[in-house]
């Protein structure tokens, strides 16, 4: 089971940016990930931004690779989604410049890696709600929809894309 991470909105003013949320959580952003094809890491139209799928990685090196629920637990899937997620924000500040020009997290999407017969996957897609609830608090509240998927690419074992307003 994860540790008890749902955003604790009290511990900081409503009014603090993401950036001074996740410097108070001592979280720093990973390098903006390119595109793995011919593709857009995002794409703004009107007031809306789309972020495509951000893989589990920094700088390259794939941290978690496998299926969860047989190479990997849900603990792993958790923090899998997590970085998967801190890639998707790193992509929001890519896009705006500022994270405070969100101004709401729409909706989050997550594809999960797993083996047959799990079915905890909207345990491990809170490491991604997580992380979003905690760096963008209120605003971050979001709607979700987790996808399974039993081979995907480069062996990842999460994905995440979010639909955000700015």
């Amino acid at each position: 089971m994860q540790p008890d991470t749902t955003p604790k909105f009290e511990a900081l003013s409503e009014f603090a940016t993401p950036e001074e949320r996740l410097a108070a959580l001592g979280i720093e952003l990973p390098p903006v990930p390119g595109a793995v094809g011919d593709y857009a890491p995002w794409v703004i139209t009107g007031n809306l931004l789309m972020t495509s799928g951000q893989l589990p990685w920094i700088d390259g090196d794939m941290k978690f690779v496998g299926k969860v629920g047989s190479d990997l637990t849900v603990e792993q899937g958790y923090q899998s989604f997590r970085l998967s997620a801190l890639n998707v924000i790193a992509q929001l500040k890519s896009a705006v410049g500022s994270l405070s020009r969100i101004r709401r997290i729409v909706r989050l999407e997550g594809s999960i890696n797993c083996a047959p017969g799990f079915t905890d996957q909207a345990s491990a897609l809170n490491g991604a709600s997580h992380m979003i609830n905690q760096a963008f608090g209120k605003k971050g509240l979001h709607t979700r929809m987790i996808y399974s998927d039993p081979d995907m690419v480069l062996t990842c074992a999460t994905l995440v894309s979010v639909y955000a307003e700015v």
